[in-house]
Order: structure tokens, then sequence, then C-alpha cells
């Protein structure tokens, strides 16, 4: 059995049936794992999928402390609950190894490879291939320190992780917050400590994993014999569609992911129909551009 998990609200429940949609194409032995952080659990009559509320995770006096600070912050709460729903499900006897996926994840190709890599490696991680020219994009070499080597929208563990993942709770309740002073980067940056703590840690080189707007330096897409190819080597296995991803698709900055896209809407429309793409597309927040102008003057002086 393959068993995955994702946490999420109510809001973004049509996203969940689509990505279960998408991971059922390559393989029916899976199970979906989502916990839902508000409205309670919802009853689903699917062999596929497995609703759990917080309460679910029992008396846990981390996940009660979590819940407790970050209780008005869902995306907080969300974000901390990850290492804390992953020691849960890895403290039943059925799984032994599972991936945690954010929502807006969808598949292309088979998986099954991923759980290969965990029967050998407690964690499995996913750089975020930002760019590393000191000479041209030099934002992107900036955000490998300021957001993190490794994207927490795709964690691989197995049952040896179980202490990393409490420690890795611990971090998310001392802080869930990004602060380029403090070092930190919401759940994600405490990740980059995994690799030194654990020799058994893998990082993920198949570049077709978790290919978002962000990597699109590094990771060129290309045609190659009529598919898309990343770096004309490797197939897509699943793309994120976070917001950034979406525009770049929207504006024509990644022709190459446009099909993709549109086979993502189809599957969502299942759930939520009548969505179109400018529902789940905005133009750059006023203090995202303020922030990268500022960025850009500090460059440019020599700050």
């Amino acid at each position: 059995m393959n068993h995955f998990c994702t946490i999420t609200t109510y809001d973004h429940l049509y996203k969940v049936f689509a990505l279960r949609d998408s991971l059922l194409q390559y393989d029916n032995n899976t199970t979906l794992h989502v916990l839902m952080v508000d409205n309670g659990k919802l009853s689903v009559t699917d062999n596929a999928i497995k609703m759990y509320s917080i309460a679910d995770l029992g008396n846990d006096e981390l996940v009660k402390s979590i819940q407790k600070k970050y209780a008005v912050h869902k995306d907080k709460l969300r974000w901390s609950l990850k290492p804390s729903f992953l020691k849960f499900l890895l403290g039943k006897s059925e799984v032994d190894k599972v991936i945690y996926l954010d929502n807006d994840l969808f598949f292309y190709n088979d998986y099954r490879f991923l759980f290969d890599h965990l029967d050998d490696h407690a964690f499995l991680l996913t750089p975020h291939y930002y760019d590393r020219s000191p000479e041209y994009h030099q934002n992107w070499l900036e955000a490998n320190f300021r957001a993190g080597l490794f994207n927490a929208g795709f964690i691989g563990v197995n049952k040896n992780a179980v202490n990393t993942l409490q420690w890795w709770a611990e971090c998310c309740l001392y802080r869930c917050k990004k602060s380029a002073f403090r070092g930190t980067f919401d759940d994600q940056k405490y990740l980059d400590l995994i690799p030194v703590m654990r020799e058994d840690a893998m990082i993920l080189r198949h570049q077709g994993c978790n290919v978002a707007e962000w990597n699109r330096f590094l990771c060129l897409r290309q045609v190659v014999n009529g598919q898309v190819l990343i770096n004309g080597v490797w197939p897509i296995v699943f793309i994120h569609f976070n917001i950034t991803t979406i525009r770049e698709i929207m504006d024509g900055t990644e022709p190459l992911l446009g099909d993709y896209f549109n086979e993502y809407m189809g599957a969502l429309r299942k759930y939520k129909p009548g969505i179109k793409p400018g529902d789940v597309y905005r133009s750059p927040a006023t203090i995202d551009l303020i922030k990268y102008s500022v960025w850009k003057f500090l460059t440019v002086r020599g700050i």
C-alpha cells in the first residue's frame, strides 16, 4: 500500500480530491490520509481517502500546544502540524512509509520509485533548485538562504524518522514565521538541517519532481521527441501548482506547462464545477512588488 498524506481546510478540499485522482492513475493500491484543521472531520465513503480531525491525533501535548498557539492562523497551523501528522501515521502498524504532499500538487507519471527510496532512507527531501548564479537572478541565489534549500510541500519518511519529526514539530512550535533576521521561514527552513543531522536522509535528484516556477532557471523545460523533459532527461512526475507557478503559466512564461495546467484544471472542475483559471490566479501582491523593488535598489547600491 502506498501511503500519502496532506493537510487542508474545508475550502481547499476540491484540490485534495483532484490530487487523490492523480495518484490513483498510477496505482490503485494507494491511500491519501487527509487531516482537516477546520470544520471537524468530513465523512467520506472512499477507500482511497481517510479523513482525520486534529482530535484524532490523540493526547499529544505538542499537538495541543501547536493548536493553541496557531488557532487563528490556519496556514501556520497546517504547516506546523506536518511533522506531528507524519509521526501519528507512522505509529500505525500498517504504515511503514508515508509521503506528505501539499494539496496543490498533481501527478503525471508513476511515483512508486519514491517509496523505494524510503526502504533505505528515513527522509526524502526535494531541493527547490533555485537559481544559484551570482551574476544573474541573484534574488534566487539569496532565496536559497532566505527560504531554504528544500521545499516543505513534499516530505517522505519511514519509521526511523520519528525522533527527527518530533524535533521538527518542536521547531514549528518555537517559531513558524518568515524572519530573515532570525533565519526562519515558516516550517520550511528547518529542513536544511536534516541532511546534517541524519546520514540516512536522501536528497531527491529527480528534477521532474516538484516542478514549479521557482526552479525554471535550473530545471529547463525542453521538448524531446514530443515529450516535455526537464533538462532533456527527466519526465515530469509532479507539478507544484502554487500561485506563482500558475501565474507564470498564465503569463506565458511557462508555455510548456500549459497542457499540464489544463489537465489540472479539468481535474479541479470535477469537484468545483465552473472554476476558471482566473479563480486560482492573481497578479503579484503589492507587498511582493515592494519587497522586490527594495531588494533591487539595495543590490544596485551594493548594500
